[in-house]
């Protein structure tokens, strides 16, 4: 189990490049300290606006459309898959509870359908420090940004 990736999985790197793309900036397997003692690591974290993303493997987290049941060693398997969704849901209350909005997609999820639920739960959320695109997608520049100089400016 040595070459089960925890991090930077095909799906999470995609969204993450999307996400990215489309100027938005985040942490990724970002450590959460709770209250309690609870530890939790979102795969993407937006940290200003607290939005917290888990893409979920199908195998692992036991997906209802596409998750396989080990037949082989099913005593060792049943009971761990079993225990992944469980704490899945514990992690899940503990940063609602902390003020989190949880995010959780599914790798099979096609990437312009996973980018458009994390921007509509960003955007539910508010406006928060740098995690948003640096231009707005009218292509209109923001308020607070230096337009260019021109050849007919001083100096």
């Amino acid at each position: 189990m040595r070459a089960n990736r925890r991090t930077d999985t095909k799906p999470e790197l995609a969204l993450r490049h999307a996400l990215h793309r489309l100027g938005y900036r985040y942490r990724k397997d970002y450590r959460l300290d709770l209250d309690g003692g609870r530890r939790v690591r979102p795969d993407i974290a937006f940290t200003a606006r607290k939005v917290a993303v888990f893409v979920d493997g199908c195998f692992w987290h036991a997906c209802p459309e596409h998750g396989s049941k080990p037949r082989a060693n099913e005593w060792y398997w049943g009971p761990k898959l079993i225990k992944n969704v469980e704490r899945d849901r514990v992690n899940d209350a503990a940063l609602i509870l902390a003020g989190w909005t949880v995010v959780r997609l599914w790798e099979h999820v096609p990437i312009d359908e996973a980018v458009g639920t994390v921007v509509t739960a960003l955007t539910a959320t508010g406006p928060g420090k740098s995690t948003g695109p640096a231009i707005p997608s009218d292509g209109t520049e923001p308020p607070n940004r230096i337009p260019p100089a021109t050849d007919d400016s001083p100096g």
